[in-house]
């Protein structure tokens, strides 16, 4: 039984091997061996990783950094480190690893060397990248849509706030105008009533005039013209009214059209004020798009 399950270690540790990128340190981070697919993947022959520093695979920045020390002490304490890094082929190109760095331990349970299993991941990585990156295109480009969508929806709210002033000064001036046909109807009639009482009194003028004989010829000769004057008056009255009339059923067709386009516009600035809304958050959406593709960027 003891010998299967050798041969099954063995055996698994071959399908690893030939599965994963495998590499092993001493304790001082020099090269010890490496399989073929980690030389591959770095870009080396495997004969020339043994005696490499593990420094070389790693960008300078991070080499020459306290986390650089930090990750050694822990593994010589015996602490594994599993994490998303960043390597150096031998080219120069940066490679994005899914790596696990276990300690190798003797029968004595002392640390002696470090083994570490990786995975090339860096082509998921340059795609979710540039998903990134185009997320947060997106997003900037949403959002000075909206900002212009807002900024025209502003201008074109103004320029109704212009006309319903306007509009409510025509109300007035109409207001106005009606009142005055209202004085012009007063005064029209006046003159009505003083035509037709001129004209009663002219008749009765022209009576006594014929009861006068020959003495009263002169006299109604004044009332028939105070009659003629009398009629002229009338019937120019009667045009006033005609006209003024006219003027009112235009006035009132004005002022109904005026009301009515002003509760259009009424109506259309609700609607405008809804649309600055619904951009107001379009714009905080593409806000939150924005730091969730930032927040993504972060954990690559």
């Amino acid at each position: 039984m003891q010998t299967n399950q050798v041969l099954e270690e063995r055996a698994v540790l071959a399908a690893l091997e030939q599965s994963l990128a495998m590499i092993e340190f001493d304790l001082q981070g020099t090269v010890l061996w490496a399989n073929d697919n980690f030389a591959k993947a770095m870009g080396y022959q495997i004969t020339e990783l043994p005696g490499i520093h593990h420094r070389k695979f790693c960008l300078p920045e991070f080499a020459n950094s306290p986390e650089y020390a930090k990750l050694w002490a822990s593994l010589k304490n015996g602490t594994k480190f599993q994490e998303k890094i960043v390597r150096v082929t031998k080219s120069g190109e940066t490679l994005w690893l899914e790596a696990t760095y276990m300690p190798i331990r003797d029968a004595a349970d002392q640390v002696v060397a470090v083994l570490k299993i990786a995975t090339d991941i860096t082509a998921r990585e340059l795609a979710t990248t540039q998903v990134t990156a185009e997320l947060q295109q997106m997003a900037a480009d949403l959002h000075l849509r909206t900002e212009e969508g807002i900024k025209r929806n502003q201008q074109v709210a103004a320029a109704f706030e212009r006309v319903m002033a306007d509009n409510e000064n025509n109300l007035a001036s109409l207001h106005d105008l009606e009142q005055q046909s209202v004085a012009i109807k007063r005064v029209v009639q006046t003159i009505q009533e003083f035509a037709s009482q001129t004209n009663l009194l002219a008749l009765n003028a022209a009576i006594e005039a014929a009861h006068a004989g020959e003495y009263g010829r002169g006299f109604n000769v004044v009332a028939t013209e105070v009659r003629s004057l009398a009629k002229n008056v009338q019937e120019a009255a009667q045009e006033i009214q005609k006209t003024v009339q006219n003027i009112a059923g235009q006035v009132d067709r004005v002022n109904a059209g005026t009301k009515t386009s002003q509760q259009a516009i009424i109506d259309s600035q609700l609607q405008i004020q809804q649309a600055v809304g619904e951009f107001g958050g379009i714009s905080e959406a593409a806000g939150k798009l924005d730091a969730q593709a930032k927040v993504l960027g972060q954990m690559l």
